[in-house]
């Protein structure tokens, strides 16, 4: 296509008017020549603006004594034509100023002979950042590149994004503004993790291969600065290569925002989700008057182009530059010729020899001195540059730019440093719909599914295993890696916030003979790549700070001295409950307790010592088995259940008891701790040895203490330490053990009773994981450690490896003494066959009574009665003595205190014999006979002489009683029950039935 005819046409007619006017009105006229594109959509666009501009100055500004006359030149996209248009511009024309040209790399060179002519060279869209300041005769009309990056920036702190991507063009325009994005980044501590550079002339291929090898690395964040001609190609790639989806972030700079809606509606949809930063432009009614005629000229000049969204910025600044250099030439007023150079000059073989121009240093001057409100805002040029403005952050959705925030510049005072100069309006950006139409924001790292698992360096071999083990299968040879730090750092990936990260465990070892691990080795592997991170007793130190990134730390610092404990004479009150521990307390009065009910329940219905009212009873339970204590019980034990249970309680009371005097004899005898120096350079004086763990830093951290080296000594195992530590200085072990707090805390664990900590901790970092430098993931896995510290986490893990201690938390200071308590553990097996025994004794005891009693439960259960008088009946059932058990065994005690009831047998004619105080009620509280009679008919003479004596007694009360409806009550009930059977033989009966029917009135018939 060739330049637009109707461009060309509009110019020319335009020159040729003002050239009259000014002619007519004897007006100056000021020569501006114009390199642009005339291809390029910013190039027509600049050109309708400029053409636009001078019509709109001098038909408002009629009585300007000056007027701009424009000359156009066509670059052609190319720097040679730029420049030689720019030649002909200065030497033909002799022009006093030049607007262009339009990119960067054009301007870079032309601007050089600007300043050799001493001509301006104002650009309102070459706008790389390496322009300013090069010569004194380079102006840019609109912000530099460099005036986003920190409102980019800032969009990467406040979504906490640690690494970013840069993309952009291999050009002036592209390698502008890199360094003050990496300059912005570092100021928010964001890495920049890769910077990917893309041809102009790029194919599709190369955009495609740099994708996947983007999409292979860990950054989910990219800057993209690029050209809106290469863009129409590179984001169709990125939708092709699935990079624009879920999970990424794509930031775009001002240049290619601003021509959003120039690209085709297929780029555009490959672009979802896509945000980036505009200079805002205060919205005013010039500004959509002059939107509306702009549209309708370009539409005019450009029949082929399709209509504009907007006005551009570029036609913006296009405008305003235009306005301020007609403002600036009715400041000169007066145009001055441009001075020839030497005839020598011009003859050289310099082709780039040029006119000076008298005019162009006031003509300068007089435009950085220009300010007024434009169209693009307020018009002010420092330093060469417009001003700074506000940005705008767009967020693509759909066919529309939709806005979500706004950053504004923040100044600093004076004597403050390191302060955030950046900030957005209302400090918050809204909802943002990110690729993928996900509102979740891009955590802005991942590791690829596709790529390798995170390799995790452990050591093979730790001084204790709680901390890390490993296991090798001889089979397979593959590893079986745990530990206290293994699950830590499992929990810790797991509760990511940005989800699981795949990872693997790779044991380190060194490769010389040494039994322990070089923990400065296993860093440096990090440092070098060959693990990503690693895990493991890792303390944080300077140096290692240097090659690795260490999370927060997981366990406590410090160096703790360790020694032989030495002992003075107890002086406890509360001496005589410490043999024991609480637990086996507790445990033995229960089972005190056990064997105390169970005697009563095996004894209750066969012994005459364990009856008797209910206090009596509960006496029995804690006296028997406590004197058990002394041998000192005197009752009999008649049930074999029973004395089997006193067998085994008095075999447990005896070793128990026994074991208590042992321990409380020692404790007599033994000693508490004593304080030991603490000052280590009594140490060093003494020349003692000390030591500590192989392949840890503590060696050295001892050097730079004062130590001698060969004082010294290193240990791999708690084992060798406790050996060492155990003979001393004089049979060649050490004196004292220097190792970290977690360490000593495991230590005397097991060995609390021999050893002890001395003085105070020397301070020191603690355990962290260690990463390799910029890895994203040590942030998130630092706030991940602090959730899990406030969640309780970390604690429940610590105390599932670290519990097998042979101590409690309080025997680890200076003022406890070094006795054992003895614990529940001791007496678990003994404790346990007692109470089985025991219980046992009670279910045999119980299914034996409910067997011989299946009749009466039965009766009981089949009643319709409540349950509680069910229960209430069963114990009294359960309350009887047995009578098998007491046939001959009856005192005379027992004859004199009995207290017979009266009861009445069921026979046709009413009989009143005396009974046992059990069978007066049944459940119904109706009075019957007990049904268990009629089985002890058999019975011992000696007790039916003992009821008929009772019966004789009674009956001179039956007397007294038969005017009353008590005896006729009773007389009526028996008669309903005759079926029950009785405990006398039938002579007695008979002769008991006619005694009382002697004594009855008459009055008192029979009844059924």
């Amino acid at each position: 296509m060739g330049i637009p005819f109707f461009t060309i046409s509009s110019f020319s007619l335009l020159t040729l008017f003002l050239t009259l006017c000014s002619a007519l009105n004897n007006s100056t006229n000021f020569h501006v020549g114009i390199v642009l594109d005339f291809e390029s959509l910013v190039g027509r666009i600049g050109l309708t603006s400029l053409s636009l501009s001078l019509t709109d100055f001098y038909s408002l500004h009629t009585n300007y004594s000056t007027r701009i006359v424009l000359h156009t030149r066509d670059s052609k996209g190319l720097v040679t034509d730029a420049a030689a248009s720019a030649l002909n511009l200065l030497n033909e024309v002799e022009v006093d100023a030049i607007i262009g040209p339009q990119k960067s790399a054009q301007a870079n060179f032309v601007i050089g002979l600007g300043d050799a002519a001493k001509v301006p060279i104002i650009s309102f869209s070459a706008t790389s950042p390496s322009l300013n300041p090069r010569t004194l005769y380079s102006v840019q009309t609109a912000p530099t590149d460099a005036a986003q990056v920190d409102a980019i920036a800032t969009i990467v702190k406040y979504y906490r994004w640690g690494q970013v991507v840069i993309v952009y063009e291999d050009s002036d325009y592209g390698n502008g503004i890199v360094p003050f994005l990496s300059n912005a980044f570092q100021d928010v501590n964001a890495r920049v993790s890769y910077r990917s550079v893309i041809p102009v002339s790029a194919t599709d291929d190369f955009i495609l291969q740099e994708l996947y090898k983007m999409k292979t690395m860990q950054t989910r964040v990219f800057v993209v600065h690029i050209s809106s001609s290469l863009a129409s190609r590179f984001f169709l790639k990125v939708k092709e290569a699935e990079m624009m989806s879920q999970g990424y972030a794509w930031i775009v700079t001002s240049g290619l925002m601003d021509l959003f809606y120039s690209l085709d509606p297929h780029v555009v949809e490959s672009m979802q989700g896509v945000i980036g930063v505009k200079p805002l432009i205060p919205t005013s009614r010039r500004l959509r008057s002059t939107t509306r005629r702009w549209k309708r000229k370009f539409l005019e000049d450009n029949p082929s182009i399709s209509s504009q969204g907007e006005m551009s910025l570029y036609g913006l600044w296009a405008y305003d530059t235009l306005w301020a250099l007609a403002m600036a030439a009715e400041k000169v007023g007066i145009r001055e010729p441009s001075a020839s150079q030497s005839k020598l000059a011009f003859n050289s073989t310099n082709m780039f020899a040029t006119e000076i121009s008298q005019t162009g240093p006031k003509l300068l001057g007089a435009i950085l001195g220009t300010t007024f409100r434009g169209l693009g805002g307020v018009f002010r040029l420092v330093n060469g540059q417009l001003e700074t403005s506000s940005f705008q952050v767009l967020n693509l959705v759909g066919k529309e730019l939709k806005e979500v925030g706004i950053w504004e510049p923040r100044t600093r005072n004076s004597g403050e440093k390191n302060v955030n100069r950046i900030s957005f309006t209302g400090e918050k950006l809204k909802n943002i719909t990110w690729p993928g139409e996900s509102k979740e924001v891009p955590k802005g790292w991942e590791f690829p599914v596709s790529g390798k698992k995170l390799k995790v360096g452990v050591p093979a071999r730790a001084g204790f295993t709680q901390f890390v083990k490993v296991e090798r299968d001889p089979q397979t040879n593959a590893s079986k890696i745990s530990g206290y730090y293994i699950d830590l750092f499992d929990s810790v990936m797991a509760h990511l916030h940005h989800g699981a990260v795949r990872y693997e465990y790779v044991p380190f070892e060194t490769n010389d003979d040494s039994s322990a691990v070089n923990y400065d080795a296993l860093v440096y592997e990090v440092y070098n790549g060959m693990y990503d991170a690693a895990v493991g007793d890792i303390t944080i130190t300077a140096n290692r700070s240097q090659f690795v990134d260490f999370t927060l730390p997981i366990e406590e610092g410090g160096v703790t001295r360790t020694q032989k404990i030495q002992y003075e004479n107890p002086n406890d009150e509360w001496f005589f409950l410490k043999p024991l521990k609480k637990e086996l307390w507790l445990t033995a009065i229960a089972l005190f307790i056990l064997t105390g009910v169970a005697l009563w329940i095996l004894e209750h219905r066969f012994n005459r010592a364990f009856r008797g009212p209910p206090s009596e009873h509960v006496g029995l339970i804690f006296y028997i088995p406590f004197m058990s204590l002394v041998f000192a019980h005197r009752e009999r034990i008649v049930s074999n259940l029973a004395r089997l249970v006193v067998v085994v309680w008095v075999f447990v009371v005896l070793i128990l008891s026994s074991t208590y005097t042992a321990s409380l004899s020692a404790r007599l005898t033994a000693w508490k701790l004593q304080k030991a120096d603490t000052d280590v350079n009594v140490l060093i004086r003494n020349g003692d040895y000390i030591g500590c763990r192989e392949g840890s830093f503590i060696f050295q951290y001892l050097k730079d203490l004062g130590f001698d080296e060969s004082k010294i000594r290193t240990y791999n195992n708690p084992e060798d330490v406790d050996d060492a530590l155990s003979r001393g200085s004089e049979r060649g072990g050490i004196t004292a053990l220097f190792s970290r707090t977690p360490y000593t805390n495991l230590f005397l664990s097991k060995y609390c009773n021999k050893y002890m900590k001395v003085g105070s901790p020397f301070l020191t970092e603690g355990f962290a994981f260690a990463f390799r430098k910029g890895s994203p993931l040590v942030a998130d896995v630092s706030r991940t450690i602090i959730e899990l510290i406030d969640d309780g986490r970390i604690s429940e893990i610590k105390a599932h490896w670290m519990k097998d201690s042979a101590c409690n938390e309080d025997e680890l200071g200076l003022s406890t003494a070094s006795w054992k308590n003895i614990d529940l553990h001791s007496f678990k097996i003994l404790f346990g066959i007692t109470g089985a025994i025991t219980t046992t004794c009670l279910v045999v005891f119980l299914v034996t009574y409910l067997y011989k009693n299946r009749d009466f439960i039965q009766r009981i259960s089949s009643s319709s009665t409540t349950i509680w008088s069910k229960v209430r009946a069963l114990c009294k059932h359960f309350d009887q003595r047995d009578p098998k058990s007491f046939r001959c065994s009856r005192s005379k005690e027992d004859d004199e205190n009995a207290s017979p009831n009266i009861i009445v047998y069921p026979i046709r004619r009413s009989t009143i014999v005396p009974v046992e105080s059990a069978d007066i009620e049944d459940a119904n509280g109706v009075i019957r006979t007990n049904s268990d009679h009629r089985e002890h008919a058999d019975e011992s003479r000696s007790i039916q002489l003992e009821n008929i004596r009772v019966c004789r007694q009674l009956r001179q009360h039956i007397e007294r009683l038969i005017q009353t409806n008590y005896l006729k009550d009773c007389v009526d009930k028996a008669r309903r029950s005759e079926d029950h059977p009785t405990d006398y033989t039938r002579k007695e009966h008979r002769k008991d039935k006619a005694l009382v029917e002697e004594q009855s009135p008459k009055k008192i018939p029979a009844k059924g």
